[in-house]
């Protein structure tokens, strides 16, 4: 922001050379500077367009669209545990002893509906059957059965309501991913946290109400950025990304030399220098910019007190593992994201890549690092909501974009060591998602896979139907929630999405 300023200074003394005054040269840079002028502050006139767009984006800002929510909320936030490249759902919690027991068989083709499946596996001669190498045994008073890769998820098993009949459209990482997080598998929409951003508004209004944590990890799946964005919402609704380093958020800090009082009177002879000439030419897009740096301006405060770990006590570094301390970590961002949600931010999403095991997936450097790095974490952050009252109104969801087939990907044989080469490919057509908290009714299982686990057995839940739930549990009806754009009305939900108020307590 100050290496922008001290730009437009040394051109405007050039231009001053000329005989042009700094309000003539601010003129000639092309809005350059104008687009942080405030909206809110234009005078009378403009098109209708640009009031209307203004007032909604006045609105939202502060407290969301003043018709939401619609009905009482049952949770007030949402952490989002998104573990990217699609989990095995059965090196997991949908236990399928059937694939044990006839492991190394041909998957019947009857249950593939005559037809090849989708995904990178399409052109195998032989889909041989194959169970999971890992125990199971059913945990809590529910009965849940969970693999013994994720011994302290199965302790809060009582907290979890699974969801064993997910099903999606996409089989690819890319469309898997967006549709997730969008609604729709084409880039361009707003995601899900931008889309409770602009309706809900925030909480706290020095932090952003929509954050993104990725874990720190040497895998080969980059993720976009267009994942957390606002698509075309305003863009102040976007996901902030918080970065592991020094400064979480790039160019916040202050420029040596620059002190936070020299900003301050900057913005505020950026704002009395542009509301004169906004009344003139309203724009409705400045609303969006100068809110963007007026919030930034605020997080130089508040950002680095809510990622700082080092105030937290010892036994909460031992609650969620010996990874908790390493920046960066999924364990670390759990934490940060507990103190977010204490801070008012009310969509946190959390990336934890490195799921996508095609080969090898029993090694130990697969899919068990993986789990080994998520379970402790994430059973810590239910507890450690829970003993701050937080988690009856916090909606933790713990998923992927898609699961793995019931068959194996490549030859099901055993390297020297004994331990299986084979990987699972792409499944979409069912798969497996964890909720717990903010009105979930936990200790239960809904939904269920078929005897192979290929196809859903009963109750399925699409993706629209997941979004349609979780807006529902935010106190929000997913139909009346929408977006005029380009003449069209739309919604997270698109034109599909029915509330699964099975699983709400």
């Amino acid at each position: 922001m100050m290496n922008d300023l001290s730009n437009s200074s040394a051109c405007t003394g050039a231009w001053s050379a000329a005989g042009m005054s700094r309000r003539e040269v601010l003129s000639k840079m092309g809005m350059g500077l104008g687009g942080m002028a405030l909206a809110d502050m234009m005078g009378g006139g403009g098109t209708k367009l640009a009031a209307a767009e203004a007032s909604s984006m006045a609105a939202a800002r502060v407290g969301g669209l003043s018709h939401l929510p619609d009905f009482a909320p049952k949770a007030k936030r949402v952490i989002f545990l998104f573990m990217s490249g699609g989990p095995s759902q059965f090196e997991s919690f949908d236990y399928k002893p059937v694939l044990q027991k006839n492991q190394g068989d041909e998957f019947p083709a009857s249950f593939r509906k005559g037809g090849k499946p989708l995904g990178m596996s399409g052109a195998q001669s032989k889909f041989t059957m194959v169970g999971s190498p890992f125990e199971f045994r059913q945990h809590g008073q529910s009965g849940a059965w969970i693999s013994s890769l994720f011994p302290h998820t199965a302790k809060v098993a009582d907290d979890l309501c699974f969801v064993k009949s997910m099903t999606s459209d996409a089989v690819n990482h890319d469309p898997a991913l967006t549709f997730m997080q969008t609604g729709s598998q084409l880039p361009g929409r707003p995601s899900m946290g931008a889309w409770l951003n602009y309706g809900l508004g925030t909480d706290n209004a020095d932090l952003p109400s929509f954050v993104v944590l990725i874990s720190k990890r040497g895998v080969d799946q980059p993720l976009s950025y267009r994942l957390w964005d606002s698509g075309f919402l305003p863009s102040h609704h976007s996901g902030v990304h918080f970065r592991t380093g020094k400064d979480a958020v790039l160019f916040l800090s202050e420029p040596a030399g620059v002190s936070r009082a020299s900003t301050r009177r900057m913005l505020d002879a950026l704002k009395e220098m542009h509301t004169e000439k906004m009344r003139a030419m309203p724009d409705a897009g400045v609303n969006a910019r100068i809110e963007q740096y007026e919030m930034a301006f605020r997080m130089q405060a508040s950002v680095p007190e809510a990622t700082d770990l080092s105030s937290e006590p010892e036994h909460i570094f031992k609650l969620y593992g010996d990874d908790a301390k390493k920046t960066g970590s999924f364990a670390a961002n759990c934490i940060q994201a507990r103190r977010l949600a204490e801070r008012g931010v009310k969509f946190i999403q959390l990336y934890h890549p490195g799921w996508d095991h095609h080969g090898g997936l029993c090694e130990e450097s697969a899919y068990p690092t993986s789990a080994r790095e998520v379970d402790q974490p994430c059973a810590a952050l239910l507890t450690d909501l829970k003993n701050r009252d937080m988690l009856k109104d916090t909606l933790v969801i713990w998923g992927g974009e898609f699961g793995r087939t019931s068959y194996s990907q490549g030859n099901f044989s055993k390297k020297e060591t004994g331990t299986p080469a084979y990987g699972r490919d792409h499944h979409r057509d069912c798969f497996t998602f964890w909720m717990a908290g903010g009105g979930i009714k936990g200790g239960l299982t809904y939904g269920e896979s078929d005897e192979l686990g290929y196809n859903v057995g009963r109750d399925a839940v699409t993706v629209n139907d997941f979004h349609a739930t979780v807006l529902h549990l935010l106190g929000i009806n997913h139909e009346r929630f929408t977006y005029r754009f380009q003449g069209r009305d739309f919604r997270l939900t698109d034109v599909a999405g029915n509330v699964v108020k099975a699983i709400m307590a």
